[in-house]
């Protein structure tokens, strides 16, 4: 599931800074990141089932590995992990009323501390 119009999408924010506002709410970047992109994800386990709140970005300058990056926000998802096929973000899963909430207080309250240093 997209979160469409959370505003983070538009944000670019340097790499250092960002890891440290995502953690603070819970998203971890751990090893997942290339040179060129990084992912954040804070995991919700539910008697519904393993899910995922995922936040994307990719480097617009500098280099992720280097610690030295803009990094370019996109759209967060939340999925569904399915053992051992992975995670499903399809228009198909359905997500608990709870779950969705909790998830979007999350993006606001990330959207609002990195809106005094994002670009």
């Amino acid at each position: 599931m997209k979160f469409e119009n959370t505003g983070l999408e538009n944000k670019k924010a340097d790499l250092t800074r960002l890891d440290e506002v995502m953690l603070s709410h819970g998203l971890v970047r751990e090893g997942q990141w290339d040179y060129e992109r990084v992912t954040y994800d804070r995991k919700f386990e539910l008697k519904e089932g393993v899910f995922y709140l995922r936040v994307f970005g990719y480097a617009v300058e500098g280099d992720v590995g280097a610690h030295k990056a803009l990094i370019q926000l996109m759209t967060p998802l939340l999925g569904k992990h399915y053992y051992p096929h992975g995670v499903e973000y399809g228009e198909g899963e359905t997500f608990p009323k709870s779950l969705l909430n909790q998830c979007e207080k999350i993006l606001a309250d990330i959207k609002t501390e990195i809106d005094h240093f994002a670009v």
